[in-house]
């Protein structure tokens, strides 16, 4: 995997939908066409805003790699386009290695990548690891792209 740019959290947070302390990840790593790299150690941070008073629960896990998905998204898009309205409509064959993971020490490996899609929907494959490579959580996910939520109940 290549990468023409670095991108800090700030410069995530100008490609993704999600701002302020819900935007979770801290550093793109690498990318390409298709696939993604960021590493984040926002499951440290007491303000978290997916924590609960039991911890950061293992499926949270899904949400930064949908973060990872859409900044994949952002980077594919042209340059200065704002960044593209999606959901999350599907995450399958997840698995889980932890039941919570805010006592994970280091940072998370976040990975994305893409296996198909369309200008409607992308399937991903993501995993999550920990900063020792062990996996944390896997799986896969549809994104649905730019579709009005009543459009998918006609």
């Amino acid at each position: 995997m290549t990468t023409p740019l670095t991108l800090d959290r700030d410069g995530i947070a100008r490609r993704i939908p999600h701002s302020g302390s819900m935007c979770l990840l801290d550093r793109l790593q690498a990318w390409d066409a298709d696939a993604i790299h960021c590493t984040t150690h926002s499951h440290t941070q007491v303000d978290n805003p997916l924590r609960t008073a039991s911890g950061l629960m293992a499926p949270n896990l899904i949400e930064y790699a949908a973060q990872a998905m859409a900044l994949h998204g952002g980077l594919l898009a042209p340059e200065g386009a704002e960044p593209s309205a999606g959901f999350l409509a599907s995450a399958r064959n997840v698995r889980f290695a932890v039941e919570r993971f805010d006592d994970i020490a280091g940072d998370l490996q976040v990975h994305a990548r893409r296996l198909s899609g369309d200008a409607r929907q992308v399937l991903y494959e993501f995993a999550v690891n920990d900063g020792e490579g062990r996996s944390l959580a896997e799986g896969r996910a549809v994104v649905v792209l730019n579709t009005p939520l009543a459009s998918l109940t006609e």
